[in-house]
């Protein structure tokens, strides 16, 4: 082989390496943990949730996002199974359930862990952390937002509610820290569908949102919505 060839190998080898690495360390600057209101996904999807939803705010997803520029997703993702995740399933089918269709946790779960978790590294070290981690926020570290908004005595009661009372509830639960909120239209009142609390790029503490949803989107929550 002439120089020219063993160049080229060089060449390739050393490209193959950096898209390897660059597959675990795809770059992000903080976390957004987002939790659904149950009743309110059921009411906005357009096919009907097959089994009655229950009113609680319950874990979407932890995604390693970006403050600009694009969020990484699906870097070098990974199965995952029901023998993987058998000292946590009970626990994730509480906290984490798919809404949609409770037959398919572990399509959800690992849905979720291919788009999002896969890019956590390094404060996601693998699948099995990727849950653990969101178990832990979400009872250990208290960041489940129905018990946050239930300390301010807001409680699912169907009513119309000022969007300030519900976003000053949850800043006094992380800090003062803004989140950020998402709804839908549903009928004629607008629901809130979804909270997301902000992370570092560690996961050690809350920071503001970001990259609040903008006027003009369909899902910007209006001064009054249902919960």
């Amino acid at each position: 082989m002439g120089i020219t060839g063993i160049t080229y190998v060089v060449t390739m080898v050393f490209s193959l390496i950096v898209l390897i690495l660059s597959s675990y360390t795809a770059g992000y600057d903080y976390f957004q943990f987002t939790q659904q209101y149950q009743p309110a996904v059921c009411n906005s999807n357009p096919t009907p949730c097959k089994d009655p939803p229950d009113k609680l705010f319950t874990v979407h997803g932890l995604w390693p996002s970006n403050s600009t520029g694009r969020d990484p997703k699906y870097c070098n993702p990974s199965n995952v199974t029901s023998h993987m995740l058998k000292n946590i399933q009970a626990q994730l089918e509480i906290i984490w359930p798919n809404v949609l269709n409770r037959t398919d946790h572990i399509g959800f779960w690992e849905r979720q862990w291919k788009k999002h978790g896969s890019c956590g590294r390094p404060a996601i070290t693998n699948e099995v952390d990727y849950f653990q981690t969101v178990i832990k926020m979400y009872i250990t570290q208290k960041q489940n937002v129905s018990k946050i908004l239930s300390k301010a005595k807001i409680e699912p009661e169907g009513r119309i509610r000022m969007l300030k009372d519900i976003e000053d509830a949850i800043r006094n639960g992380t800090n003062n820290k803004k989140p950020k909120l998402k709804c839908q239209k549903n009928s004629r009142m607008t629901e809130l569908v979804e909270v997301t609390l902000c992370r570092d790029s560690n996961l050690t503490q809350f920071i503001n949102c970001p990259s609040p949803i903008l006027p003009g989107s369909p899902f910007l929550c209006p001064a009054n919505i249902r919960y």
